[in-house]
């Protein structure tokens, strides 16, 4: 096959670094602008009045669905990295959920209410996992062990995602104020073809790697993976049709299956014999952090339940009496900050090389940061309807940003630096299980909320993200050395 000789012409370079990152910088940018784009109305067309061009759903019952729907995201990189780890390469599984991701907000676009909403959100799941996992393995092939350039590159991926997921989250609600929520869902399928469009015309230049099966499945093994599957599809259809499974309950059906499949892999990768003695090290090395980072992602994602409510109920919108900012628009800020700083914090690392802070170190200070965002709310409760500034979320959102980018693409590019040879892919769907984690408690915490209880509801989630962060920089001494000089 041609693409597997392929090569990009030497010297070539996008940002200093390989020209592939270009690549997959386009098409994740491009998902991320449909995937943001749609979760910036979703939760209001779940909870708007059938009048207002919404399903009339309870705002609870709506928030829970929304962090069940974002842990599922994160829940099929699982399946997405076994795939790319075990049957067709990282490469093909990447594009073939492209086309997922399209055509799940199509679904969305054209079909009606219920129907378009579970076909959509289960197609734009499974195709938005299996693109995060293998993404972020072929960026690592990029780079050596030991590349000093590697965390900066991952940066530099954030960058692209968080341009994205700002032109995403002002455009489509603009189009879904002006002409409907389903205007705004076609909005991001037709953002994802054209990252379609990009990706088809360069993919053939990733590294070979890219196609190859690390840790191919024997083929006698195949029908018994494909019965299970099966199986497990039948089984979640025989539950939803007989009412076991909810709209109410998802949150919490995702939630335990999030906290099986983590203890699963755990267990998987520090007793498979394909992991080297040192590898397991480094895997155990992994397991505060995954806390830490689901504790992060728990307030983290709030932004999409928690702040949207805060946003339509609770904040001034207006902007100098000229014009009322969407609510779906207002997520927009945090990724603002983003792109502002995400080149900010790779030239940073860049320059500090091997000077800088550890990764531990680095995703330990996000999360204590985070929990420093949300005590920021504390001295605006009581406030009123619409009563709080929007330059006051603005300021709090900010700090989001900053504990973002110590913590996210830090998390993945770890991930990669501490994954075994035979277990690459999944060792990066294992960081995605814990923003599976925190995605969905942030649906499940969201259910506690309002505005009677900001005080208690902000204050506590707050304290207990700092005390977890400050546990683990206490611990980083020890993660280094199970590290093996990782960084």
């Amino acid at each position: 096959m041609s693409h597997l000789t392929s090569s990009p012409l030497p010297g070539k370079t996008f940002l200093g670094h390989p020209s592939q990152l270009g690549t997959l910088f386009g098409v994740e940018m491009w998902e991320r602008f449909s995937f943001y784009g749609m979760q910036s109305i979703l939760l209001l067309y779940m909870y708007y009045s059938v009048t207002d061009g919404g399903l009339g759903y309870d705002q609870g019952v709506a928030a829970g669905v929304v962090g069940a729907y974002g842990g599922t995201v994160y829940l099929s990189t699982i399946l997405a990295a076994w795939a790319g780890d075990r049957l067709f390469g990282p490469e093909r599984v990447l594009f073939g959920s492209a086309l997922s991701v399209m055509a799940g907000h199509i679904s969305l676009a054209v079909l009606p209410g219920g129907t378009g909403l579970a076909v959509g959100l289960v197609l734009v799941a499974l195709g938005s996992g299996g693109i995060k996992a293998n993404a972020s393995t072929i960026i690592a092939m990029l780079y050596g062990e030991g590349d000093d350039r590697r965390d900066a590159g991952f940066s530099i991926f954030y960058l692209g995602i968080n341009i994205g997921a700002l032109a995403g989250q002002i455009l489509t609600p603009v189009l879904q104020t002006a002409a409907g929520f389903h205007w705004g869902f076609g909005l991001a399928a037709a953002g994802m073809a054209l990252g379609l469009v990009q990706y088809t015309a360069f993919r053939r230049n990733l590294p070979p790697e890219g196609w190859i099966v690390p840790n191919p499945l024997p083929r006698t093994h195949r029908l018994r993976a494909g019965l299970i599957g099966a199986a497990v599809v039948a089984l979640l259809l025989v539950l939803t049709l007989t009412g076991v499974i909810t709209a109410g309950r998802l949150d919490y059906v995702v939630t335990a299956i999030v906290a099986l499949a983590t203890v699963g892999y755990f267990a998987l990768l520090l007793t498979s014999p394909k992991v080297a003695p040192v590898e397991r090290r480094r895997v155990l090395a992994f397991l505060p952090m995954w806390i830490a980072s689901a504790v992060f992602w728990a307030i983290f994602q709030q932004i999409f339940t928690v702040l949207t409510i805060y946003a339509d109920e609770r904040v001034d919108r207006s902007v100098f009496g000229l014009f009322e900012v969407p609510t779906g628009s207002v997520q927009a800020i945090e990724p603002l900050f983003v792109v502002l700083l995400a080149g900010v914090f790779a030239a940073v690392w860049t320059k500090l090389g091997p000077r800088q802070p550890s990764s531990p170190t680095k995703m330990a200070v996000g999360t204590v940061v985070v929990g420093v965002a949300f005590l920021l709310f504390v001295p605006l409760a009581g406030t009123g309807p619409n009563g709080t500034p929007l330059l006051a979320l603005a300021g709090i959102l900010l700090v989001f940003c900053v504990a973002e980018l110590f913590t996210s693409p830090v998390g993945q590019s770890l991930s990669t630096k501490l994954a075994p040879q035979a277990f690459r892919t999944q060792m990066v769907a294992l960081f995605f299980l814990s923003v599976a984690m925190g995605s969905v408690l942030a649906g499940v915490f969201a259910q506690f909320y309002s505005g009677e209880n900001e005080v208690a509801y902000f204050g506590i989630t707050g304290v207990v993200a700092i005390v977890v962060g400050l546990v683990v920089i206490a611990m980083v001494p020890r993660l280094k050395v199970l590290m093996e000089g990782v960084r």
